[in-house]
């Protein structure tokens, strides 16, 4: 039986926080332990330049993000972890996608249209200021990433579903043009993902400064719990778990049991700061172990790069005679 081909990348352009934990990094780590699929995940440094012009911030990005995926047990014998820039691969069918991949099509993602509509809405003369080919074509780096290794899932949040669509798309236009090449990739969305609130009670993104970095010392995580926006309501008073930051991030730590019991203290009155601490207690019991073996992979750089080198090498193995394939498929190959 043919394994199922994953694939989830990661920008290399912040820490990973709390939301990026349970969100993804924690059902991907689970994803790479199954023997029926075949997982690939990437650091998606390449990408990380469309939105960061700091060199040191995108390695030390790189350093943070792999680090985290090892502490946190990542199977790597099972999955292939290596970093978008040791595949050359990608870049090169990123031009050859590039070559059969419709304007207009680029002209409807989401992200250059939010930049232009920005641009009109401050009445600027010129609609695409500020707008790079990179951050326009991206979708097509991305279409790259999946179909170099024919990936048939890719897990994305629902603002990620439409680099899927353009991907089956370009998939299938480059497949109409020189015969069939490409799986044509399905996006994999997970309703019971569990999406964080932060410390504003808006989404935790790095952009809003409203993350918990999943990784900061006992002390540092302590405070910023205790910086979670709350009501005014007084000890004692019954509170509504619905829509509260507190409950919805314990809940996404917590057994079931764990959940009622804390529900039932809402009626009853919890005070917040009790709250927070029950909060802090439960995170912090997860995390600790991985934090002690992140802090240990964080000394040993050379350690992290061995992995990915390998990844590289796990990852070149398909990609390098595909690409091949490919060039012969397009003309582009050695006369004799």
């Amino acid at each position: 039986m043919n394994k199922s081909t994953i694939l989830t990348g990661i920008t290399t352009t912040g820490t990973p926080h709390l939301g990026n934990y349970v969100g993804a990094i924690r059902p991907a780590i689970k994803a790479s332990k199954d023997a029926n699929a075949s997982p690939f995940y990437f650091l998606a440094d390449y990408h990380a330049l469309i939105k960061c012009s700091e060199p040191e911030k995108v390695r030390h990005s790189s350093l943070e993000i792999a680090a985290t995926w090892l502490a946190l047990g990542l199977d790597t014998k099972n999955a292939t972890f290596y970093r978008q820039s040791d595949v050359p691969e990608i870049m090169e069918l990123t031009w050859m996608l590039s070559c059969v991949t419709a304007k207009g099509l680029m002209n409807r993602a989401h992200a250059y249209k939010g930049v232009v509509a920005e641009n009109e809405a401050t009445e600027n003369t010129d609609p695409d200021k500020g707008i790079t080919m990179g951050l326009f074509s991206y979708p097509i780096l991305m279409a790259a990433d999946i179909l170099i290794f024919n990936a048939h899932k890719v897990p994305v949040g629902k603002d990620q579903i439409q680099h899927i669509e353009m991907a089956r798309d370009i998939a299938s236009r480059f497949n109409h043009i020189y015969g069939e090449h490409f799986v044509l990739p399905e996006a994999i969305i997970d309703d019971n993902a569990s999406i964080l609130s932060g410390l504003d009670g808006r989404k935790m993104s790095k952009s809003y400064n409203n993350t918990i970095p999943l990784f900061v010392p006992e002390k540092k995580l302590k405070k910023l719990i205790n910086k979670i926006k709350t009501n005014s309501l007084e000890p004692g008073v019954a509170k509504d778990p619905t829509d509260c930051t507190l409950f919805s991030t314990y809940q996404a730590f917590a057994s079931e049991q764990e959940v009622t019991d804390i529900r039932q203290q809402y009626a009853e009155g919890i005070a917040w700061g009790e709250m927070k601490k029950i909060l802090f207690e439960k995170i912090n019991s997860e995390i600790t172990p991985a934090r002690e073996r992140y802090e240990a992979l964080m000394q040993e750089p050379a350690h992290i790069e061995q992995q990915l080198q390998e990844g590289a090498v796990k990852a070149r193995a398909i990609s390098a005679p595909f690409l091949l394939e490919l060039r012969k498929a397009v003309g582009i190959q050695k006369i004799v």
